[in-house]
């Protein structure tokens, strides 16, 4: 299992253990205000998160659960080359916890001057409704910094809530993309400019994805 799942699915299992404990929940949603004093973006995130914890027992109450699509359906969307990168890898999974599933597929991408980029897309099914809290603070709020060094804003990719940072300095960076509320697409990339990690994420059929939001849906 990778790394970025297992912290995923661990930040789940945090999420899903306090649900329907409204004691815990005030305990939560007090330490996520407390956790303002550590930046302006940060508060937004912890606000964001406090009023999506109040609405996990509504969330509850749906009885809708989403069996993620087969990660080989993600791996079919990662591309097969990027411009002066060659795949180095493709690899899939799916990994559960507490009966909650979650399928991604990545590839790395990379050439012999050291430059290197990692496509990502995952599905997050039944908790999806639970992402940006868990794993993902800014698609709740909006972000603008910018340093002598780069910046990270949350902004839009083809007409979807996406976050992208960028260091001038070690030329790295990432894009992360929020499909149907449900999917993600992450690209990260060394010693690259921005544009070519934006072109990765443009390679990706966003749209194909989007058509998937209803796969596996059951009340």
């Amino acid at each position: 299992m990778s790394v970025r799942i297992c912290v995923f699915m661990l930040a789940v299992a945090l999420v899903l253990s306090g649900c329907g404990k409204s004691a815990e929940q005030k305990k939560i949603e007090e330490a996520a205000k407390q956790a303002t004093e550590a930046g302006q973006a940060l508060k937004e995130g912890a606000e964001k998160m406090g009023e999506a914890l109040k609405g996990l027992g509504e969330a509850g109450e749906e009885g809708k659960k989403v069996e993620p699509v087969n990660f080989r359906e993600l791996k079919a969307l990662l591309p097969e080359s990027l411009p002066g990168l060659t795949r180095s890898t493709a690899e899939g999974e799916k990994s559960s916890v507490m009966g909650v599933s979650v399928s991604e597929a990545h590839a790395r991408y990379e050439n012999e001057e050291g430059a290197n980029i990692e496509v990502k897309i995952t599905d997050m099914g039944s908790v999806s409704g639970l992402v940006g809290m868990a794993t993902m603070a800014w698609a709740y709020g909006e972000v603008d910094r910018e340093t002598e060094h780069g910046y990270e804003k949350t902004t839009t990719f083809s007409g979807h809530k996406a976050f992208e940072k960028y260091d001038n300095e070690s030329k790295s960076g990432e894009i992360s993309v929020l499909v149907a509320k449900r999917f993600m697409v992450n690209v990260e990339g060394n010693n690259v400019e921005m544009s070519a990690i934006k072109d990765a994420a443009g390679k990706i059929d966003l749209k194909a994805l989007e058509n998937k939001k209803d796969a596996g849906v059951t009340s």
